[in-house]
């Protein structure tokens, strides 16, 4: 018997589970990949104007967090964090939660398409986000590659 697929969804980050998405940490060797998620949080409080951010749970449990960067007055839509904790790491989770988001992101204004960045080094996100169909632009932001997918 095949074992049940868990369900993947994206949730509101409210006053009851913003711990939970809070502890959840990568892997040390990836921590310079991304910011911390209470660090994205308050980014995300302090930028309501662009700002859509979610928690990414399996089945009932927190797995991930990700953030938009959703520019509707330039129709420009960034992946401005993504990240799934160490311990739900290679599950499929990620490739889900993607999933989601791009149907999500597809429903903005003039939305077609999105981008992201991040930092050209061995261990990082790279070939992940190439696997999920971003490919490099040859731009460079903050010292990051910046990548493209279209929707």
């Amino acid at each position: 018997m095949a074992k049940a697929e868990l369900e993947v969804t994206l949730r509101e980050i409210t006053k009851e589970n913003w711990r939970d998405i809070v502890r959840l940490k990568v892997a040390p060797y990836q921590e310079q990949f991304v910011t911390s998620n209470a660090m994205s949080i308050a980014e995300a409080h302090f930028n309501p104007e662009v700002a859509w951010f979610r928690a990414i749970y399996a089945s009932d449990v927190p797995a991930g967090f990700l953030m938009l960067e959703d520019n509707v007055a330039q129709q420009e839509y960034f992946l401005w964090r993504f990240m799934i904790g160490e311990q739900y790491q290679g599950r499929g989770y990620g490739r889900k939660a993607l999933k989601l988001f791009f149907a999500h992101v597809k429903t903005r204004p003039g939305a077609n398409a999105v981008e992201t960045s991040c930092v050209p080094a061995k261990g990082g996100p790279g070939p992940f986000y190439e696997k999920m169909g971003f490919v490099y632009t040859g731009k460079e932001e903050n010292g990051e590659l910046v990548m493209r997918r279209e929707l």
